[in-house]
């Protein structure tokens, strides 16, 4: 069991739905692990809600090169979270922690419809609470609808987890030489359009003053280190007065 004392009170959580599986649509020993390192959070005294994607099942902008409506793939879409969000809160609670599914649409027997109050109950509760089906219209991202939820559940931090460590000046997986940002302000994040999260979302966050912190959710331990205020990854906020973004190597 965890010994770290979380410097967060409350957190948002975003998890891409392709963290779940690449080849297939769930990657059981992945989920799982990414499981684990939520409970050891959770121990650590962090209230926690979570935005999953639905990539791993479907991505409304690549049926919608196949010709299907750009609305109806993107509700397409939003079902894909709706049954990662299911997986998710199945291995929670076999792991011992309890997790309730909040849907921004009326699922019946799934999720209860969300409501800012009865979050609130739930992590007053000490649950998890999954938030699935995006923002529940179309042409919206699961980054938008986390920036969303971030500021309504009242977080003190947006977790923004990846599969590649930070905010990078190039991709790190075909530039040798990319360099990390540790620190990134929103505006250079949206002059840049680095691409590592939606801008809808960047802006938001910053008219809300959220904190975003971009990290690798795939490196054990990384969760537990970022609520307990290790600087993992890169830091996106406004950029302090005479202040530069700061980057180094990685």
């Amino acid at each position: 069991m965890s010994t770290s004392i979380s410097s967060y009170k409350r957190i948002l959580l975003k998890i891409s739905g392709e963290s779940f599986g690449t080849q297939q649509p769930f990657e059981m020993t992945v989920i799982e692990n990414i499981a684990g390192e939520i409970v050891e959070a959770h121990r650590a005294g962090t209230e926690i809600g979570i935005v999953i994607g639905g990539g791993n099942i479907v991505r409304g902008a690549s049926l919608q090169k196949h010709g299907i409506h750009r609305t109806v793939a993107d509700y397409m879409g939003m079902l894909g979270t709706v049954i990662n969000a299911l997986a998710l809160q199945d291995i929670l609670c076999n792991l011992g922690l309890e997790a309730r599914i909040m849907t921004a649409r009326r699922f019946e027997d799934i999720g209860e419809p969300y409501h800012y109050q009865r979050c609130y109950k739930h992590l007053a509760k000490k649950r998890v609470v999954i938030f699935a089906g995006g923002t529940g219209s179309p042409y919206f991202t699961t980054d938008t609808a986390a920036a969303l939820k971030s500021v309504e559940m009242n977080a003190q931090i947006f977790f923004k987890a990846t599969k590649v460590n930070g905010v990078y000046d190039g991709d790190p997986q075909t530039m040798a030489n990319a360099q990390r940002y540790s620190f990134i302000s929103y505006e250079k994040i949206l002059e840049k359009q680095f691409g590592v999260m939606d801008s809808t979302a960047v802006a938001f966050c910053r008219e809300n003053n959220m904190p975003i912190r971009v990290f690798n959710l795939m490196l054990p331990g990384n969760l537990l280190r970022a609520v307990s205020g290790e600087e993992v990854g890169t830091l996106v906020h406004r950029t302090e007065s005479g202040a530069t973004s700061s980057m180094y190597t990685s």
